[in-house]
Protein backbone atom coordinates (compact mmCIF):
# COMPACT_ATOMS: atom_id res chain seq x y z
CA UNK A 1 0.00 0.00 0.00
CA UNK A 2 1.96 2.76 -1.57
CA UNK A 3 -0.25 5.82 -0.26
CA UNK A 4 -0.47 4.56 3.34
CA UNK A 5 3.40 4.46 3.05
CA UNK A 6 3.88 8.12 2.18
CA UNK A 7 1.24 8.96 4.84
CA UNK A 8 3.02 7.22 7.55
CA UNK A 9 6.41 9.09 6.27
CA UNK A 10 4.71 12.20 6.88
CA UNK A 11 3.54 11.49 9.82
CA UNK A 12 6.77 10.45 11.14
CA UNK A 13 8.46 14.00 9.60
CA UNK A 14 5.61 15.98 11.09
CA UNK A 15 6.65 14.27 14.28
CA UNK A 16 9.77 14.79 14.41
CA UNK A 17 9.12 18.54 13.45
CA UNK A 18 6.65 18.78 16.53
CA UNK A 19 9.55 17.79 18.64
CA UNK A 20 11.92 20.25 17.69
CA UNK A 21 9.77 23.20 18.34
CA UNK A 22 8.32 21.55 21.20
CA UNK A 23 12.27 21.78 22.35
CA UNK A 24 12.64 25.17 21.36
CA UNK A 25 9.58 26.37 23.04
CA UNK A 26 10.75 25.13 26.33
CA UNK A 27 14.50 26.88 25.57
CA UNK A 28 12.77 30.01 25.09
CA UNK A 29 10.59 29.48 28.10
CA UNK A 30 13.47 29.56 29.91
CA UNK A 31 15.53 32.28 28.00
CA UNK A 32 12.59 34.47 28.85
CA UNK A 33 12.38 34.41 32.64
CA UNK A 34 15.72 35.38 32.54
CA UNK A 35 15.52 37.85 29.94
CA UNK A 36 12.63 39.78 31.79
CA UNK A 37 14.70 39.25 35.33
CA UNK A 38 17.48 41.56 33.46
CA UNK A 39 15.30 44.05 32.38
CA UNK A 40 13.25 45.00 35.26
CA UNK A 41 16.36 44.75 37.32
CA UNK A 42 17.71 47.89 34.60
CA UNK A 43 14.56 49.49 35.14
CA UNK A 44 15.32 51.24 38.29
CA UNK A 45 18.43 52.95 37.01
CA UNK A 46 16.78 54.38 34.41
CA UNK A 47 14.18 55.98 36.29
CA UNK A 48 17.02 56.95 39.01
CA UNK A 49 19.00 58.58 36.16
CA UNK A 50 15.93 59.86 34.37
CA UNK A 51 14.82 61.94 37.64
CA UNK A 52 19.05 63.48 38.27
CA UNK A 53 18.76 64.17 34.59
CA UNK A 54 15.67 66.47 34.95
CA UNK A 55 16.64 67.78 38.31
CA UNK A 56 20.02 69.16 36.57
CA UNK A 57 18.53 70.25 33.96
CA UNK A 58 15.91 72.74 35.81
CA UNK A 59 18.58 73.52 38.06
CA UNK A 60 21.37 75.05 35.37
CA UNK A 61 19.05 76.45 33.14
CA UNK A 62 22.17 78.81 31.94
CA UNK A 63 23.42 76.04 30.23
CA UNK A 64 21.62 73.79 27.38
CA UNK A 65 23.28 70.77 26.49
CA UNK A 66 23.08 69.61 22.45
CA UNK A 67 21.51 67.02 23.33
CA UNK A 68 18.40 68.78 24.97
CA UNK A 69 18.24 71.43 22.41
CA UNK A 70 17.49 71.21 18.43
CA UNK A 71 20.61 71.37 16.30
CA UNK A 72 21.42 74.93 15.39
CA UNK A 73 24.04 74.55 12.30
CA UNK A 74 22.49 71.81 10.83
CA UNK A 75 25.10 71.20 7.63
CA UNK A 76 22.83 68.40 6.05
CA UNK A 77 18.81 68.18 6.55
CA UNK A 78 19.38 64.39 7.72
CA UNK A 79 18.00 62.41 10.59
CA UNK A 80 19.85 59.50 12.29
CA UNK A 81 17.79 55.68 13.78
CA UNK A 82 18.66 53.39 15.78
CA UNK A 83 17.37 50.03 15.03
CA UNK A 84 16.70 46.99 17.33
CA UNK A 85 16.05 44.11 15.94
CA UNK A 86 16.97 40.25 16.95
CA UNK A 87 19.73 38.52 15.41
CA UNK A 88 17.80 35.38 15.26
CA UNK A 89 14.37 34.13 13.44
CA UNK A 90 11.42 32.15 14.05
CA UNK A 91 9.76 34.51 16.39
CA UNK A 92 6.57 35.43 14.85
CA UNK A 93 5.69 38.62 13.69
CA UNK A 94 8.48 41.01 15.86
CA UNK A 95 10.55 41.68 13.52
CA UNK A 96 8.12 42.27 10.54
CA UNK A 97 6.28 44.76 13.21
CA UNK A 98 9.14 46.71 13.81
CA UNK A 99 10.73 46.89 10.24
CA UNK A 100 7.06 48.48 9.31
CA UNK A 101 6.56 50.50 11.26
CA UNK A 102 10.19 51.84 10.52
CA UNK A 103 9.48 52.28 6.92
CA UNK A 104 6.48 53.74 7.60
CA UNK A 105 8.40 56.50 9.97
CA UNK A 106 11.04 57.19 7.20
CA UNK A 107 9.15 57.48 4.59
CA UNK A 108 7.50 59.92 6.17
CA UNK A 109 10.66 62.06 6.64
CA UNK A 110 12.21 61.49 3.18
CA UNK A 111 9.00 63.04 1.93
CA UNK A 112 9.75 65.93 4.29
CA UNK A 113 13.04 66.23 2.43
CA UNK A 114 15.04 64.63 5.22
CA UNK A 115 18.18 61.83 4.15
CA UNK A 116 18.15 58.71 6.66
CA UNK A 117 21.27 57.06 8.27
CA UNK A 118 20.86 54.22 10.56
CA UNK A 119 22.47 52.47 13.46
CA UNK A 120 22.09 48.82 13.15
CA UNK A 121 21.41 46.63 16.74
CA UNK A 122 20.55 42.92 14.99
CA UNK A 123 21.74 40.89 12.87
CA UNK A 124 17.13 41.27 11.08
CA UNK A 125 17.60 45.15 10.60
CA UNK A 126 21.26 45.05 9.40
CA UNK A 127 20.01 43.03 6.35
CA UNK A 128 16.69 44.74 5.92
CA UNK A 129 18.23 48.36 6.05
CA UNK A 130 21.17 47.08 3.44
CA UNK A 131 18.18 45.08 0.85
CA UNK A 132 15.83 48.80 1.17
CA UNK A 133 19.48 50.82 0.42
CA UNK A 134 19.68 53.00 3.99
CA UNK A 135 22.63 54.01 4.65
CA UNK A 136 23.93 51.82 7.93
CA UNK A 137 26.74 54.30 9.11
CA UNK A 138 27.48 51.53 12.27
CA UNK A 139 26.38 48.23 13.62
CA UNK A 140 26.85 45.90 16.08
CA UNK A 141 25.28 42.06 15.52
CA UNK A 142 25.47 38.97 17.92
CA UNK A 143 24.97 40.63 21.26
CA UNK A 144 24.02 37.13 22.93
CA UNK A 145 21.22 37.08 25.55
CA UNK A 146 22.99 39.03 27.66
CA UNK A 147 23.01 42.80 27.16
CA UNK A 148 26.66 44.04 27.27
CA UNK A 149 26.52 48.10 26.94
CA UNK A 150 30.28 47.71 25.88
CA UNK A 151 29.46 46.19 22.80
CA UNK A 152 26.66 49.03 22.23
CA UNK A 153 28.79 52.16 23.07
CA UNK A 154 30.64 52.34 19.97
CA UNK A 155 28.26 51.99 16.99
CA UNK A 156 25.91 54.42 19.46
CA UNK A 157 28.56 56.68 19.95
CA UNK A 158 28.97 57.32 16.14
CA UNK A 159 25.21 58.71 15.88
CA UNK A 160 25.61 60.29 19.43
CA UNK A 161 28.91 62.09 17.60
CA UNK A 162 27.14 62.81 14.01
CA UNK A 163 23.92 64.52 16.62
CA UNK A 164 26.44 66.79 18.48
CA UNK A 165 28.41 68.05 15.25
CA UNK A 166 25.24 69.13 13.81
CA UNK A 167 25.06 67.07 10.69
CA UNK A 168 21.77 65.45 12.16
CA UNK A 169 18.44 66.91 13.29
CA UNK A 170 17.49 64.41 15.53
CA UNK A 171 17.93 61.05 16.66
CA UNK A 172 14.98 58.30 16.70
CA UNK A 173 14.96 54.66 18.52
CA UNK A 174 13.55 51.74 17.25
CA UNK A 175 12.69 49.03 19.64
CA UNK A 176 9.73 46.06 20.49
CA UNK A 177 8.61 47.29 23.96
CA UNK A 178 7.86 44.13 25.92
CA UNK A 179 4.24 44.84 27.98
CA UNK A 180 3.46 40.73 29.41
CA UNK A 181 4.17 37.30 27.59
CA UNK A 182 1.80 37.86 25.03
CA UNK A 183 1.81 41.46 24.12
CA UNK A 184 4.59 43.14 22.73
CA UNK A 185 4.39 46.70 20.81
CA UNK A 186 6.91 48.39 18.40
CA UNK A 187 7.75 51.77 19.16
CA UNK A 188 9.76 54.64 16.99
CA UNK A 189 10.57 57.13 20.60
CA UNK A 190 12.50 60.33 19.94
CA UNK A 191 15.75 59.50 21.56
CA UNK A 192 17.48 62.85 20.57
CA UNK A 193 17.27 66.05 21.36
CA UNK A 194 15.65 64.93 24.95
CA UNK A 195 12.09 66.40 24.84
CA UNK A 196 9.96 67.71 27.83
CA UNK A 197 7.78 64.37 28.93
CA UNK A 198 11.49 61.89 28.70
CA UNK A 199 13.15 64.64 31.30
CA UNK A 200 9.67 64.85 33.40
CA UNK A 201 11.30 63.34 36.44
CA UNK A 202 9.18 63.96 39.60
CA UNK A 203 6.79 66.59 38.85
CA UNK A 204 7.12 68.71 42.07
CA UNK A 205 6.90 72.73 42.57
CA UNK A 206 10.62 73.08 44.07
CA UNK A 207 13.46 74.56 42.67
CA UNK A 208 16.93 71.91 42.53
CA UNK A 209 19.88 73.16 43.65
CA UNK A 210 23.72 71.60 43.21
CA UNK A 211 26.95 71.88 44.26
CA UNK A 212 29.17 70.84 41.22
CA UNK A 213 32.39 69.50 40.97
CA UNK A 214 33.68 70.22 38.51
CA UNK A 215 31.85 72.37 36.83
CA UNK A 216 27.89 72.24 35.71
CA UNK A 217 28.99 71.85 32.06
CA UNK A 218 31.17 68.82 33.06
CA UNK A 219 28.92 67.46 34.87
CA UNK A 220 25.69 67.84 32.76
CA UNK A 221 27.93 66.34 29.91
CA UNK A 222 28.48 63.18 31.03
CA UNK A 223 25.33 62.53 32.89
CA UNK A 224 23.35 63.45 29.37
CA UNK A 225 25.42 60.95 27.87
CA UNK A 226 25.09 57.97 30.45
CA UNK A 227 21.30 58.69 30.49
CA UNK A 228 20.88 58.35 26.62
CA UNK A 229 23.26 55.25 26.94
CA UNK A 230 20.91 53.99 29.84
CA UNK A 231 17.61 54.43 27.11
CA UNK A 232 19.51 52.78 24.51
CA UNK A 233 20.40 49.99 27.08
CA UNK A 234 16.77 49.49 28.53
CA UNK A 235 15.78 49.12 24.66
CA UNK A 236 17.78 46.62 24.09
CA UNK A 237 16.80 44.74 27.41
CA UNK A 238 12.91 45.18 26.22
CA UNK A 239 13.93 43.91 22.65
CA UNK A 240 15.37 40.64 23.62
CA UNK A 241 13.07 40.03 26.68
CA UNK A 242 10.13 40.47 24.02
CA UNK A 243 11.63 38.26 21.28
CA UNK A 244 12.07 35.02 23.90
CA UNK A 245 8.66 35.92 24.89
CA UNK A 246 7.61 35.87 20.65
CA UNK A 247 9.95 32.85 20.18
CA UNK A 248 7.97 31.13 22.82
CA UNK A 249 4.49 31.80 21.44
CA UNK A 250 5.49 30.84 17.62
CA UNK A 251 7.21 27.87 18.85
CA UNK A 252 4.01 26.80 20.83
CA UNK A 253 1.53 27.66 17.84
CA UNK A 254 3.96 25.80 15.46
CA UNK A 255 3.72 22.68 18.18
CA UNK A 256 0.05 23.07 18.14
CA UNK A 257 -0.05 22.89 14.27
CA UNK A 258 2.18 19.57 14.19
CA UNK A 259 -0.49 18.14 16.16
CA UNK A 260 -3.61 19.64 14.62
CA UNK A 261 -1.33 18.18 11.13
CA UNK A 262 -0.58 14.81 12.73
CA UNK A 263 -4.30 14.35 13.58
CA UNK A 264 -5.45 15.15 10.25
CA UNK A 265 -3.00 12.54 8.45
CA UNK A 266 -3.64 9.76 10.63
CA UNK A 267 -7.27 10.32 10.02
CA UNK A 268 -6.56 10.18 6.42
CA UNK A 269 -4.65 7.00 7.15
CA UNK A 270 -7.12 5.04 9.15
CA UNK A 271 -9.42 5.95 5.72
CA UNK A 272 -7.06 4.98 3.37
CA UNK A 273 -6.39 1.56 5.24
CA UNK A 274 -9.80 0.70 5.35
CA UNK A 275 -11.02 1.58 2.03
CA UNK A 276 -8.00 -0.99 1.09
CA UNK A 277 -9.26 -3.65 3.53
CA UNK A 278 -12.90 -3.08 1.99
CA UNK A 279 -11.75 -3.47 -1.44
CA UNK A 280 -9.82 -6.66 -0.87
CA UNK A 281 -13.28 -7.82 1.12
CA UNK A 282 -15.45 -6.87 -1.87
CA UNK A 283 -12.74 -8.51 -4.60
CA UNK A 284 -12.99 -12.15 -2.03
CA UNK A 285 -16.77 -12.14 -2.24
CA UNK A 286 -16.13 -11.48 -5.40
CA UNK A 287 -14.47 -14.28 -6.58
CA UNK A 288 -16.20 -17.07 -3.75
CA UNK A 289 -19.51 -16.20 -5.74
CA UNK A 290 -18.03 -16.13 -9.16
CA UNK A 291 -16.89 -19.69 -8.16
Amino acid sequence: MAVGKEIRNKIKSVENTKKITKAMEMVAASKMRKAQDRMRSARPYSDKIRNITSHLATANPEYTHPFMAQGKDVKAKAVGFIVITTDKGLCGGMNTNILRLLTQKTRELETAGNKIEAVAIGNKGLGFMNRVGVKVVSHAIQIGDTVHLDKLIGPIKVMLDRYEEGELDAVYICYTKFVNTMKQIPMVEQLLPLTADKLEGDKSSHAWDYIYEPEAQTVIDELLVRYVEALVYQSVAENLASEQSARMVAMKAASDNAGSVIGDLKLIYNKTRQAAITKELSEIVAGAAAV
